[in-house]
């Protein structure tokens, strides 16, 4: 017997205002290996070649559902576990330890602070993030003498051993891995690999972790309502890496409007396309609707990492995704202005520079 699907629809804000996704009612699905897919990118750090084979399967993954996982990608379980530990040990201090790491952008944000779907309940949720600046590119010879903008005093966390230090090794691991995987991104476009080089010298990038409370037992075992860890969304840059614990969680709406579990693989980390990207690509490849919830009785903890373009560069639809048929969709913009704008949307307040 065939079961009818039913369906309701999910409110997503944009620069152009509300749009409206179909969503089915019907509970997480296992993904297909071609929704979610592995891809093995242990050779990108070989030749040309090589690149080309991980870029064919990349592109695959980006015009189908914009989510896929990689494994052997270079970032070592130790620093991974040392990056975990460092965050736990930051959420688990007094509230009001926290909030003296809390500034406009870095740092702190706490416990119900953001609400990134306003049709949905407040994100439950806690970050640290580090924005990019300078002193932590590992592009920069001597980083010492740079004078950054970066506004978070690390003394507040100085009672925290090894937390900067890990925090910004984590952080510059993840942006040489997502430089690289940019770099597939333009062979999947069917441009040079180098095509994106050029903004990506000082990147809008943010490193966080996230922490997402466990859920009270007896909310569990009497199938009470659950506030969403993070609201149904689609990411702002270019591309997000994803590192998540073994709690699950992470849902992926699908070509079929179904959710997705997109379960936590040991070795792992997730990679999903990202609003400017899908623009840059002419809409060829996909920025997707995704959403938490935590329904443990145990803490989920997160460790996203969002790579953009320089904030002072202006972006343009890619060359090769434009012919007769397939005109441009959008025009010219910056890079930051859209960050920026975006920003604002979903806080609902300016945001600094």
């Amino acid at each position: 017997m065939t079961t009818l699907l039913e369906y309701t629809q999910v409110e997503l804000l944009t620069l152009s205002g509300p749009e409206f996704r179909r969503v089915s009612t019907a509970p997480p699905r296992q993904p297909t290996d071609d929704e979610i897919p592995i891809i093995d990118i242990g050779s990108i750090d070989k030749d040309l070649e090589a690149r080309k084979t991980i870029a064919s399967k990349v592109r695959i993954a980006a015009e189908n559902t914009g989510f896929f996982y990689i494994k052997n990608h270079g970032i070592s379980e130790e620093l991974i576990q040392k990056a975990l530990s460092q965050a736990k040990a930051f959420f688990d201090q007094p509230i009001e330890k926290k909030q003296l790491a809390s500034s406009n952008n870095d740092g702190w944000h706490g416990l119900g602070s953001s609400q990134i779907n306003k049709t949905e309940t407040r994100d439950r949720k806690e970050t640290f993030s580090l924005r990019y600046n300078l002193s932590n590119d590992p592009t920069i010879s001597d980083p010492e003498t740079l004078t950054t903008d970066n506004d978070f005093s690390w003394e507040t966390t100085s009672h925290l051993p090894g937390f900067q230090e890990t925090t910004i090794e984590f952080f510059k691991s993840r942006l040489t891995l997502a430089r690289k995987i940019i770099r597939i991104f333009a062979l999947a476009l069917g441009m040079p690999e180098n095509y994106f080089d050029d903004v990506m010298t000082n990147p809008g990038a943010d490193g966080l972790y996230t922490h997402y409370p466990a859920t009270p037992v007896d909310t569990l075992e009497n199938n009470g309502d659950v506030d969403v860890g993070i609201g149904s969304h689609t990411d702002i840059q270019c591309v997000t890496l994803l590192w998540q614990d073994m709690s699950g969680g992470l849902q992926v709406l699908s070509g079929s409007d179904e959710w997705l579990d997109a379960q936590p693989i040991p070795g792992t980390i997730v990679v999903n396309i990202g609003d400017l990207l899908q623009r840059l690509s002419n809409n060829r490849f996909k920025s997707t609707v995704h959403r938490v919830y935590n329904r443990q009785p145990t803490s989920r903890y997160s460790m996203p990492f969002f790579l953009g373009f320089n904030p002072d560069s202006v972006c343009q639809v890619v060359p090769s995704c434009i012919d007769e048929s397939h005109p441009a969709l959008y025009g010219p913009i910056s890079c930051g202005k859209w960050h920026r704008n975006r920003l604002e949307l979903a806080h609902g307040k300016p945001i600094s520079p």
